[in-house]
């Protein structure tokens, strides 16, 4: 398998260091995964991807080993230098290619239009810019690529949004690496200009008591063709 690794590029600094949060977060998800059902999620995610791909925010590259085989290759963006090594090591386990990258969602540095599909999964709540890491998801993504998104926001109803806001304004992105909790993914892809294709609301976990990051979102969207 063809593998080449941006992973040990050097940069002046990265662009997000959190190695207390990364080093909890890499334990975390892996039992996540099993225990809440996201490994799952991440199959009905990626199901049906196919051709060039880049996925923002790869983590500890927990995705990679679910891509289907008609992805060509995965260029994965991560900030996080120890979260970045770990999805390396993960690419070498991938029975797709793929090429772990340094970099922000907000300076993705890679082409216009370079992709023909782009994965945001449980991304678009630490990014620190929505707007432009969406801006920039729309320019790498060739005109009628797809976006395939997991994300969790805001949910729950007046009360539970209240709690949300209200851990956004004080510890709750200290002590989980920028999170957010109250933010709204769809409505961030529509003002993006993306257009909206079929999504699914789900809880994680799917049963027991809902929690504050409990309210999720599965589905996908499309950077609109050129019309001429």
């Amino acid at each position: 398998m063809p593998f080449r690794s941006a992973g040990s590029a050097k940069l002046s600094h990265d662009a997000v260091h959190h190695p207390l949060f990364a080093r909890y977060y890499a334990r975390i998800s892996v039992a996540a995964d099993t225990r809440m059902g996201i490994g799952a999620v991440r199959d009905r995610l990626l199901t049906g991807l196919s051709g060039r791909v880049i996925e923002i925010g790869a983590g500890n590259g927990l995705n990679f080993a679910h891509y289907p085989s008609a992805v060509s290759e995965v260029v994965a963006i991560e900030p996080e230098r120890m979260l970045r090594q770990l999805a390396v090591e993960a690419a070498l386990r991938s029975e797709v290619p793929v090429d772990v990258v340094p970099g922000a969602a907000e300076a993705l540095p890679v082409k216009s239009e370079a992709f023909d599909g782009a994965v945001l999964s449980l991304v678009l709540c630490s990014v620190r810019d929505v707007p432009r890491a969406l801006g920039e998801v729309r320019r790498v993504l060739r005109p009628g690529g797809t976006v395939w998104f997991f994300e969790h926001g805001k949910g729950g109803g007046p009360v539970m949004t209240s709690v949300q806001r209200g851990l956004d304004r004080t510890v709750w992105p200290r002590l989980n690496g920028g999170c957010h909790l109250a933010r709204d993914p769809i409505a961030a892809l529509r003002e993006a200009g993306f257009e909206l294709g079929p999504y699914r609301r789900l809880f994680i976990p799917e049963k027991g008591p809902r929690l504050p990051t409990s309210y999720c979102v599965l589905g996908s969207a499309r950077r609109p063709p050129v019309r001429e």
